[in-house]
């Protein structure tokens, strides 16, 4: 099976950025640990900044994987292009957020690209990035 996990804006900084919100670990230490909980998945991982190379890759893996684990980040409640993007697609998507974007600003209550979504998962740290590749993979 294979599962890709894209993750947007600022992403890179985890571990640095806001740790009180984000936690301590970096994701590349997450990953590490999520190849030891799933060992018959192989996972691709992505990050960036730039909208662009988001929808590139979701392009790319989205006709080719089992499923995406999608962290968009700032561009959830901004880019109506990445919802696009999911909807154009045929593999399953589910939206994860680290923080609970329902308990933050107004703005991050909107979302664009949670209908064209299998899922969200909101909140629950880097557990939801567990909790999405534990769904796609049905265990």
């Amino acid at each position: 099976m294979k599962i890709a996990i894209i993750n947007g804006p600022n992403l890179n900084l985890l571990g640095i950025r806001e740790p009180a919100m984000y936690g301590h670990q970096s994701f590349e230490q997450f990953f590490t640990d999520l190849h030891k909980q799933f060992p018959t998945v192989e996972f691709s991982y992505f990050q960036s900044n730039v909208e662009g190379d988001l929808i590139n890759e979701l392009q790319r893996v989205g006709f080719d994987y089992d499923g995406i684990v999608f962290n968009p980040g700032g561009y959830t409640h901004t880019s109506v292009a990445i919802g696009d993007a999911i909807a154009a697609i045929q593999s399953p998507v589910v939206e994860v957020h680290i923080s609970n974007v329902h308990a933050r600003e107004e703005f991050r209550k909107i979302s664009h690209v949670s209908s064209h979504c299998r899922g969200t998962i909101s909140g629950l740290g880097l557990k939801g990035y567990q909790l999405a590749v534990s769904f796609l993979t049905g265990e």
